[in-house]
């Protein structure tokens, strides 16, 4: 395998985890011990917010009217795209029953969890976009009860685009908690009184940590980094395009990989120059992120065959990765590994963070290998039932009989007797392996 890199990463997703996890986890501990009163400390602690937690009916209609018309409807056509998408997604599940032998049933039913925490970051920007991702998705999939919480990072409060999002999307309670409070309050059921089954949402090193540890007392929809974006282009690709798209995913924080991958050594070169001069007409906040995420986690690479570069990426297994080809249709078909996919320059990852439809709580560092999006799925059980006649019974309870003894599980191997000496007394089975 020959692929060149013009520009190698300093570092990598992994860097600096360790010095998260004990903080976080006693924080954790503090705010179960504590209770709501530990969640309102570091609250003020942390977001200078001594307001209320719970988002009243009368802050939610406030910050309806601090929000423009405009602005009412591109959240409404973004809220409309995303739901589509999870309506579809919910269509395409199915519940079942089969008879796998004469009077042998067993069936498949899908069951929504009862309480989702959908977390919604707040913090360096606010994002409404995440808010419609979380609630209605959940809501589509018809969980019981929905919590949504954002930090309240400004002067009065969480943003009112925010709360706006989040009461149209379906929540039936709104927080204003952030960081590892904000997880531990859903976890905990705290001003809720409902314990949360899934926490979902992107944030932070704090709050990704957060749910990582609370994972097994709860669902979460993923373990997350920070956010990816990959590029694939050949040599036909618009070199300007690639170099927008890249730095429009990296201005996410300072630890954002941004990776080019071209069989164009010419379009790599006129890249590397472009991102640069790119990032420096960005406002300050968004440069300075941009600028350490490229210095330290940006790659440029070039692969012979396409192979080759399929290989890389899936290797990668990048959270979003966009398709710059001529061919955009052999890479739909042979790449595998991926958070979300765009095909071709009319779309981007921007599109799909915002507004196109398809979720953008998407797996990083490398999870992609294993697990899709946020979907509606991740908010519903499938679980199985089975129910057997008597005489279907009767094959079914000698061969567990007999497994169960060759494993030396002899209670088990004895409910099948039971059965069987119940419903045929006047046979004789051979119960032995």
């Amino acid at each position: 395998m020959t692929v060149t890199y013009l520009k190698k990463a300093e570092k990598t997703a992994f860097t600096g985890e360790d010095d998260v996890s004990e903080l976080v986890a006693n924080m954790l501990k503090e705010i179960e011990e504590g209770g709501e009163e530990k969640s309102i400390e570091l609250t003020r602690k942390f977001d200078k917010w001594d307001g209320g937690i719970v988002v009243t009916e009368e802050e939610i209609k406030a910050a309806a009217d601090q929000i423009s018309d405009q602005l009412k409807k591109d959240i409404q056509f973004a809220y409309d795209r995303v739901r589509g998408f999870a309506e579809k997604q919910l269509a395409s599940m199915s519940e079942f029953e089969t008879e796998l032998s004469d009077g042998l049933f067993a069936g498949q039913k899908l069951i929504p969890m009862q309480t989702a925490g959908c977390y919604v970051p707040g913090g360096r920007y606010s994002h409404i976009a995440s808010a419609i991702m979380s609630v209605a998705t959940a809501k589509v999939a018809g969980v019981d009860n929905i919590i949504a919480c954002s930090p309240p990072g400004r002067e009065g409060g969480m943003h009112p685009a925010i709360i706006y999002c989040m009461n149209l999307c379906g929540a039936d309670t709104i927080l204003q908690l952030g960081g590892v409070q904000g997880i531990a309050a859903m976890a905990y059921g705290q001003f809720t009184g409902h314990e949360a089954d899934i926490l979902v949402g992107p944030g932070n090193q704090y709050v990704a940590e957060a749910k990582r540890q609370l994972y097994g007392r709860v669902a979460i929809d993923m373990f997350a980094g920070p956010s990816e974006i990959m590029v694939i282009a050949d040599e036909k690709a618009d070199p300007e395009l690639v170099a927008v798209d890249l730095v429009g995913q990296i201005e996410h924080g300072y630890n954002t990989p941004g990776w080019l991958l071209t069989n164009s050594k010419e379009l790599a070169e006129t890249v590397m120059k472009r991102v640069p001069e790119l990032i420096a007409t960005l406002p300050d906040l968004n440069r300075t992120n941009a600028e350490a995420a490229w210095k330290d986690y940006g790659e440029v690479i070039i692969y012979d065959t396409k192979e080759e570069a399929v290989k890389v990426s899936d290797d990668y297994a990048s959270e979003h990765l966009e398709v710059h080809t001529e061919d955009n249709d052999w890479w739909l078909q042979n790449l595998r590994n991926y958070g979300s996919l765009f095909m071709g320059e009319e779309t981007n990852v921007s599109f799909g963070d915002k507004t196109s439809g398809p979720n953008h709580i998407l797996p990083t560092k490398g999870a992609a290998k294993y697990t899709g999006g946020l979907s509606v799925a991740k908010f519903i059980k499938v679980v199985t039932y089975q129910r057997s006649s008597r005489a279907a019974s009767k094959d079914v309870a000698q061969v567990t009989a007999r497994i169960s003894r060759l494993e030396g599980m002899e209670a088990h191997a004895r409910t099948g007797d039971a059965r069987l000496a119940k419903y045929f007394p006047n046979e004789a089975f051979d119960l032995k392996p």
